[in-house]
């Protein structure tokens, strides 16, 4: 089977250890200001406009890198990459930790954004694909189930370090974890060695944008979208329909328990379904429970949080596993880097668009992502392996 090696792991420890991994990487980066930003912005005298801004500039790292990574993941394999995403983590956190100003905050978030291009799901993702081939998806699910829990876990382990070690503890205390990790990664993950350059560069040119293509890009941009909006604005969001804001913010963890939830349940009992199947239903959660949510009121949010939850934590396993279900292992790094990268940007911008409809109007809002939805419904159609196509149109 093309792509796949043999791994010198057990298959479980290497899930267990990735899924640990994204743990501590997405606790660490992706959540980490939702939870001390309004203390770092008090302590350095900043604004919390610009101290959110630097997160948006974190998140356009890897937007911009994400190609570049891929062929360095193709070509000289993902374990190497992983590795450094540790050091590379550690080393901001501690810029972080150790900022006074504007342009240390900068610097710090944007090494962070490098750790996050190489270290977030991603990178795993396809070195699961290099040792398993085309049986990657219920490692890939297996590990993104156990990376769920970095909001779950990160928030409140944030949260308690803050309030014991102050702002600048908890980040030092991170960069430690990552420093932790890495001879323990170093132990868990199986060599994986790339194709070399000119392999790789061959199997590159081979990929171009078809159809297929464009469409998982156009629905995994709206899912991104929809989540970075949903992660920086919930709760807000929760207040327009007479919840007070301690009762959205608990309502609001219910996304990280149906994620969760639904994860489990892909990689136990959905796993026998097509992956289109699944993503399919997953991008209809986050309307049904808008119309909940806008019929019902505050009594309804609970429904409301549990769609939002159970539809992303379904697309996060999409995303990985879609692109090998379509078409292979394969080229797998450098095709997913190149479907991934509109839903990056889409996430950047998110937050500050949400932000503008909501100041308009609540149900607003909810029409504008549950209609992006209904847009991601309709991208899954007419998506079928590229075994069983004839050809495939490209754009270029």
């Amino acid at each position: 089977m093309e792509g796949a090696t043999s791994p010198d792991r057990p298959k479980s420890l290497v899930v267990l250890g990735f899924g640990a991994g994204q743990i501590v990487a997405f606790a660490s980066s992706f959540y980490l200001m939702g939870v001390l930003g309004d203390a770092v912005a008090g302590d350095l005298g900043l604004s919390s406009t610009f101290v959110f801004a630097t997160v948006s500039l974190s998140l356009a790292v890897p937007a911009l890198l994400a190609p570049a990574v891929a062929r360095r993941i193709d070509e000289g394999g993902g374990a190497r990459t992983l590795l450094s995403s540790h050091l590379v983590f550690a080393l901001g956190l501690a810029l972080l930790g150790y900022a006074q100003n504007a342009a240390g905050l900068a610097a710090a978030m944007l090494v962070m954004g490098l750790g996050m291009a190489y270290g977030l799901s991603p990178t795993p993702f396809a070195i699961l694909v290099q040792l398993y081939g085309e049986a990657a998806r219920r490692p890939i699910t297996g590990v993104a189930l156990i990376g769920g829990l970095g909001s779950t876990l990160g928030w409140p382990l944030t949260g308690w370090l803050a309030e014991t070690a102050g702002w600048r503890g908890a980040c030092f205390t991170w960069a430690l974890v990552h420093l932790a990790m890495f001879p323990l990664m170093s132990w868990i993950c199986p060599p994986t060695p790339g194709r070399g350059r000119a392999h790789a560069e061959a199997q590159h040119g081979e990929v171009r944008w078809d159809r297929p293509m464009a469409q998982l890009a156009v629905l995994f941009a709206c899912a991104w979208f929809i989540s970075t909006c949903m992660s920086a604005h919930l709760p807000r969001l929760l207040t327009h329909f007479g919840l007070p804001m301690s009762r959205a913010a608990a309502v609001a963890g219910l996304v990280g328990i149906a994620a969760v939830a639904v994860r489990f349940l892909e990689f136990t009992v959905l796993r026998r379904l097509p992956p289109l199947a699944t993503t399919r239903a997953a991008t209809l959660t986050h309307p049904a429970g808008a119309v909940a949510l806008v019929a019902g009121g505050g009594p309804a949010a609970p429904l409301f949080a549990l769609g939002q939850g159970a539809g992303n934590g379904m697309l996060t396993v999409a995303k990985g596993v879609l692109p090998l279900s379509l078409y292979g292992p394969r080229s797998y790094a450098y095709r997913s880097a190149l479907i991934g990268r509109p839903a990056m940007v889409a996430q950047v911008a998110g937050p500050a668009v949400f932000a503008v409809v909501l100041d308009v109007s609540a149900a607003l809002a909810l029409v504008l992502t549950s209609a992006l939805c209904l847009v991601m419904f309709a991208m899954t159609f007419g998506l079928v392996p590229a075994a069983h196509r004839a050809r495939r149109p490209a754009f270029s």
